[in-house]
């Protein structure tokens, strides 16, 4: 198979040129000097999302005023039912997603947070002790921040295999290296670990004259990537599965910009890429498994959505493929899911066109969309 060029680019880090250190000087400057608060963006990219879940909302309620102001975001990277877990914040800027994170994991749990700008770092250092102790009650605050490069967490001292949860608000498109932040995310993240966040992609392959014009870089479009592409680079880290979970088109408010972009769309993507060694296949495999879950998930007691095409009714038994069974059966997940079954006999390529009837003939589950949904192997 004949690999794109453009992956072969993105392999060698060169998507945004083949100075790395001017990428990250006009990054650090945009967000650390050019920008003040989120109203001076030009764009909706590092502001378009959805209302958040009830259970962030009321953890933001919390958050000190300078941390929020100061944040830039594209969508809602935490997932509910993390207590206990350890979590790591990629570009964490102002801390935002850290503190709502410390809030919803607990006392027990820990959050990390890993960024490059000094100015941005000092604001979430600020506010962190007084917070966990006034605001949540904890003893010592359960947060940490590290200054430095989400491509090296190596050279941050992460070690492999230490968090539970990696998320990330609209940074990954600002990295010249993005194959190795997804490596570096496989390795830290520990077996049944998961990759939960919130970027921006286009419909296609950009120009160079967009990919070096700064302030597209700093609005977060520049390094956006064709959505494909993206999917074949999680392939090559490790992440065979990725899943689509929420998608908002961003709005182009300048019209210079709008026109220096041509008819490019952008989205704000929220994705889903769980670590579950040898157990994730690259297409879809029919085991006869069943998934039932349980409800125990807070503010989902009805219902669970995995992803955009795979919503489970709390214990409504439902069919479901070998890599869906291994993400809620073997992944952070598995305590709010039943599996039936196991792989011990293969039934062919699993069919995604239709309802699917549990083995007992009890019930008829199906996908929410009626067919597996985009971007992964469940197609």
């Amino acid at each position: 198979m004949v690999e794109p060029a453009s992956i072969a680019e993105l392999s060698r880090a060169e998507q945004l040129g083949k100075d790395q250190d001017a990428v990250r000087a006009t990054v650090k400057e945009y967000y650390g000097e050019t920008l003040k608060t989120s109203n001076d963006l030009r764009t909706s990219a590092c502001t378009a999302c959805k209302a958040p879940p009830p259970a962030v909302r009321a953890a933001l309620a919390d958050v000190p005023t300078e941390v929020k102001e100061k944040f830039y975001g594209c969508g809602n990277p935490i997932p509910a039912g993390i207590e206990g877990l350890r979590v790591l914040d990629l570009g964490c800027g102002s801390g935002r997603d850290c503190y709502v994170a410390a809030k919803l994991v607990g006392e027990k749990g820990s959050v990390t947070g890993v960024d490059m700008t000094p100015a941005q770092l000092e604001v979430a250092i600020s506010h962190a002790d007084a917070y966990c102790r006034d605001k949540l009650g904890y003893g010592k605050s359960n947060m940490t921040f590290i200054q430095g490069e989400i491509e090296y967490l190596d050279r941050a001292g992460l070690e492999d295999s230490s968090f539970d949860l990696v998320i990330s608000n609209c940074v990954i498109n600002l990295s010249p290296d993005k194959a190795r932040v997804l490596s570096e995310c496989y390795r830290v993240l520990a077996p049944g670990g998961e990759m939960h966040f919130s970027d921006v992609y286009v419909d296609r392959r950009l120009p160079q004259s967009v990919r070096s014009h700064p302030v597209l870089l700093g609005e977060c479009l520049a390094g956006a990537l064709y959505n494909n592409d993206f999917i074949r680079l999680c392939r090559k880290v490790g992440f065979t599965d990725p899943r689509q979970l929420e998608c908002e088109e961003i709005q182009i408010h300048d019209a210079e910009l709008r026109d220096q972009v041509g008819e490019a769309r952008f989205y704000s993507i929220t994705y889903r890429l769980f670590k579950v060694p040898g157990q994730i296949e690259d297409l879809c495999e029919d085991y006869g498994q069943v998934a039932v879950y349980k409800g125990t998930i807070p503010g989902h007691s009805h219902a669970y959505d995995l992803d955009d095409h795979h919503r489970f009714v709390t214990n409504k038994p439902m069919l479901v493929c070998g890599n869906t069974a291994s993400m809620v059966g073997e992944s952070w997940l598995a305590p709010h899911f039943t599996i039936i079954g196991d792989r011990a006999v293969h039934y062919g390529q699993f069919d995604c066109s239709g309802p699917k009837t549990t083995t007992g003939g009890a019930a008829s589950p199906s996908n929410s969309a009626g067919a597996c949904g985009p971007g992964g192997a469940c197609c």
